[in-house]
């Protein structure tokens, strides 16, 4: 007596060979797009490795921020609404790329130092960059209300980025003071001339021609110094729209370190 076909089972086998089978296949095609005829492209894509053992520093910049800060009501000379979300920001970016060494602010830029030995995506510069500024620009709006709580973003700000690599730490402090020195110019700069207009009621022309004409900007660059800055005075009679002459004195916090206000100046 012959025995019956046992059709379930066989058909089970042939359904499991079949799905090995489309398998193996859907296997071999992914192996065959990787190492497909379009890889060539690949070529074309610049070698961005940065220089071993030195320092990656990525300075980030505000575009058009002071047509972002005229409408959005900054205050002048210097909104510490503004200064402390760049700051939050700046925060943010440390913790989430945990390479970062320090971090140095002042208006709308931010220098980010990463270790000398971090290879941290293979210390690609592209990616050092793109991925700091989209943090930072990211971070940037999702604050935004809780330093400006009664102004409203009217539009995305923008920043830019540049990688600089720094092999000794002599370039890397020297890079900073010059960070400081730019910081500590422009704050006594900026300070005078929003006087001049706010106070004296001078047209931001006018006051940029006062300054120019009394030399103090000259004045203020020459007698710089980032080792000894934290109290300076300015003083010219011709200054003054008025008989006195206008005296400033202004203090200057260094903005070093991680989470330092960012050249805050205080009148």
């Amino acid at each position: 007596m012959l025995a019956r076909p046992r059709l379930g089972r066989a058909v089970t086998r042939v359904a499991f060979a079949a799905a090995l089978g489309l398998r193996a296949r859907l296997s071999c095609g992914r192996v065959a797009m990787a190492k497909s005829k379009f890889e060539y492209v690949r070529d074309f894509e610049a070698d961005d490795t940065c220089l071993p053992n030195c320092w990656v520093v990525v300075r980030l910049d505000g575009r058009s921020f002071h047509r972002f800060a005229e409408q959005h009501g900054f205050k002048k000379p210097n909104d510490d609404r503004a200064l402390q979300l760049m700051n939050k920001c700046a925060q943010t970016v440390m913790q989430e790329l945990e390479d970062i060494a320090i971090a140095y602010g002042q208006s709308d830029e931010y220098s980010f130092v990463f270790k000398k030995k971090s290879n941290w995506f293979n210390r690609r510069a592209s990616k050092f960059m793109t991925h700091v500024v989209s943090q930072f620009a990211s971070s940037y709006v999702f604050y935004w209300k809780e330093y400006f709580k009664d102004q409203p973003l009217l539009y995305p700000p923008g920043f830019d980025g540049r990688v600089v690599l720094y092999p000794c730490d002599q370039n890397l402090k020297d890079y900073l003071s010059w960070r400081q020195a730019d910081c500590h110019i422009n704050n006594l700069y900026n300070t005078v001339f929003w006087i001049l207009v706010q106070r004296s009621g001078l047209t931001p022309v006018q006051a940029q021609k006062r300054l120019k004409l009394c030399g103090v900007f000259n004045f203020i660059k020459n007698n710089n110094n980032t080792k000894n800055h934290s109290k300076r005075t300015v003083e010219h009679s011709r200054i003054s729209t008025t008989q006195q002459p206008l005296k400033i004195q202004i203090k200057v916090e260094k903005g070093l370190g991680r989470f330092r206000p960012p050249g805050t100046v205080y009148l």
